[in-house]
């Protein structure tokens, strides 16, 4: 591996942190200050500046209107846009939108994508990912998934139940994952459907509220009753339901793991500040070994993280599947996103527990990380079948 970023990329990371810096984060800090949420106005202003910086879509094609970086090339990008919360809103290259994006650049048929895919990636429409379930439906275990549709002459009809559909307020379309065929497992007999978001028999039940902050578009609590669609509305094969979702998810993994190691890296870099500057019991808090060993901590934690991911997306590139090393990233860079935000608000004091720095909502909003695109838990569960699967064998 080459772990040197290009030239052109390096071009891109200055001038998204510029952009960052001097464009996003003080709307960020006038909406921490007034309390208020992101609305449509503010938002599209700064998609126009960023379209103008040619600052667009990293991750998308160039004939999409993006600027054609591969997935080793926008993990700097990502993690620098990634240093707001409205960094990556701001340059379209967000969940779930990025991730919908990926899957239908990859498996959408001509009218698909210029139905959705060309409006979605020119900042036009939202989207939302339908595939959690409430219990006792799909949750860490995606084979319990409920949710069915059944043939009726060249249409499909769907019910069921989802919720934490992220971007279901105000979005175009769902993408719906659902059983089709109850005679084989769900692994293999579930398909994703495009459903526009005003079509008969989508009822959007509620925004969940949930720790952490309004995000754009919420989190939905979703229901089907009797939801036709046609034939046309299925993207890929009947069938290939699971395959679709894990090309989704697994760079999805990874862009979440870039953008969330922008935010740690900040939340270092105003603990790290405010220990330089700050005075107790007769010296800066930076010459308190205490300290000192949060700050290394923090940072060895975050290279190690920065590793695990161009690793993984190195192997993605190459056509590996590299279902451990995506766990592995996942794991590790979640919980250390979560301890590094934490030591930061520990070495602020007062100060970090309090909404003057952005430290508190960070706090909050990441401890999801830890659960939504795999639980730790479940990650681990994958990467412990691979070592029992490489070395569990008996010897002779």
């Amino acid at each position: 591996m080459d772990f040197s970023i290009p030239p052109h990329v390096q071009d891109i990371v200055r001038r998204v942190r510029h952009f960052v810096d001097a464009e996003v984060i003080p709307v960020e800090a006038s909406m921490r200050q007034s309390g208020e949420q992101l609305t449509d106005e503010p938002l599209h202003d700064l998609r126009q500046k960023a379209k103008a910086a040619r600052l667009w879509a990293p991750q998308l094609p160039t004939d999409l209107g993006g600027l054609g970086l591969s997935l080793s090339e926008i993990v700097p990008v990502f993690e620098t846009a990634g240093r707001s919360l409205l960094g990556p809103v701001a340059l379209n290259c967000a969940a779930p939108d990025e991730g919908n994006m990926h899957l239908l650049h990859l498996y959408a048929n001509d009218q698909q994508r210029d139905t959705y895919l060309k409006p979605l990636a020119h900042g036009d429409i939202r989207s939302a990912f339908a595939m959690t379930e409430p219990a006792p439906g799909a949750g860490s275990d995606p084979t319990m998934l409920l949710t069915r549709a059944e043939k009726d002459g060249d249409d499909w009809i769907i019910n069921g139940h989802k919720w934490w559909t992220s971007g279901a307020n105000g979005a175009a379309f769902l993408l719906i994952m659902a059983r089709t065929d109850p005679d084989v497992p769900a692994s293999k007999g579930s398909t994703i459907f495009i459903a526009p978001i005003e079509t008969p028999g989508i009822e959007i039940v509620r925004d969940i509220p949930h720790m952490g902050g309004a995000a754009i578009g919420g989190h939905g609590e979703v229901k089907f009753h009797d939801l036709r669609l046609p034939s046309s509305a299925v993207l890929g094969q009947l069938g290939e339901g699971f395959g679709l979702t894990q090309a989704r998810l697994g760079p999805a993994r990874l862009t979440h793991c870039m953008r969330w190691t922008g935010i740690a890296q900040r939340a270092l870099e105003i603990a790290t500040r405010y220990a330089v500057e700050r005075e107790a019991f007769g010296k800066h808090l930076a010459e308190h070994q205490s300290i000192q060993w949060m700050l290394a901590d923090s940072q060895t934690e975050l290279h190690m993280g920065r590793l695990l991911i161009h690793h993984a997306a190195w192997l993605l590139e190459q056509g590996e599947r590299a279902r451990q090393e995506t766990s592995m990233a996942k794991v590790v860079v979640a919980e250390t996103v979560n301890r590094v935000i934490d030591r930061a608000i520990q070495i602020c004091g007062g100060l970090g527990i309090s909404r003057d720095l952005p430290l508190s909502e960070w706090y909050e909003a990441a401890r999801a990380f830890r659960i939504y695109d795999g639980a730790s838990e479940v990650h681990r569960m994958v990467i412990a079948r691979q070592v029992v699967k490489a070395y569990g064998t008996p010897q002779s």
